[in-house]
């Protein structure tokens, strides 16, 4: 394993972000001034909210959703950054949710900062624990905690969630259960990094049935904690269509 895949490169990470003198309170990206709440994920320390945005295209000010989708689901929103530029891009649907309260609290904040509490509803949830059996969403998203910890690892924190998963946990229940939340159409998608292990999310793909399609990518030097440079990936996530016989 490489260092920039070591898991307690990244545990440092998520501690040091937290007690960071020059953390801010607000900050600003792509133009817009945002809210920090204490405990939640800050995106001014890493690269990987701004890729997300890209890779959405959601990062100029006139962005506009795909044609025929409205409704937008991010897992892990933290900030609520990205789920509120979807808001103000044009989605009427938009729900925030995170296993973090404090960052449920801080998504509410950003979209009444930026007036789209009225189509945004920030939700706390396990991934898709605590939504409503009946939603279903035009695009379903997930900027991931790509970094593998080992399966006997104990968080010390909520706040380490988002830098680490043990055993890519949460990433076999994403990849088991994203797609029973479309709506007709739609598309999954997964943030993901090479500081994640790549191997072995395919090969719990493949157990899940599902197929990983690379939509794009872009390498992103890190800077803040390093100089590392960082491929990032932009995956869809597709169910593996059965083999159909061939006729006689």
């Amino acid at each position: 394993m490489s260092q920039v895949q070591s898991f307690e490169r990244s545990i440092h990470r998520s501690r040091m972000s937290l007690t960071r003198p020059d953390r801010p309170k607000t900050f600003t990206m792509h133009g817009r001034e945002w809210d920090l709440l204490d405990a939640v994920f800050a995106p001014v320390f890493s690269p990987s909210t701004g890729v997300a945005l890209e890779f959405l295209d959601l990062a100029e000010a006139h962005a506009r959703p795909a044609a025929g989708r409205s409704s937008f689901l991010e897992i892990g929103c933290g900030t609520g950054v990205i789920a509120v530029t979807a808001a103000l891009a044009g989605y009427g649907r938009v729900v925030a949710a995170d296993i973090s309260p404090q960052a449920v609290e801080n998504a509410a904040v950003n979209a009444e900062r930026h007036g789209v509490g009225d189509r945004l509803s920030a939700v706390h949830s396990d991934l898709f624990s605590g939504l409503p059996e009946h939603e279903r969403f035009d695009t379903v998203f997930w900027s991931s905690n790509y970094v593998l910890a080992p399966e006997s690892y104990e968080y010390r924190s909520v706040h380490e969630r988002a830098y680490v998963d043990t055993g890519y946990r949460a990433h076999r229940r994403y990849l088991e259960q994203a797609p029973r939340w479309l709506a007709p159409g739609g598309v999954v998608l997964l943030h993901f990094s090479d500081r994640g292990d790549l191997p072995a999310l395919h090969r719990i793909a493949e157990e899940c049935g599902r197929e990983l399609r690379v939509l794009r990518s872009l390498p992103v030097r890190e800077g803040e904690y390093g100089e590392d440079t960082v491929e990032h990936m932009l995956l869809q996530v597709l169910p593996v269509l059965p083999v159909l016989p061939v006729p006689a």
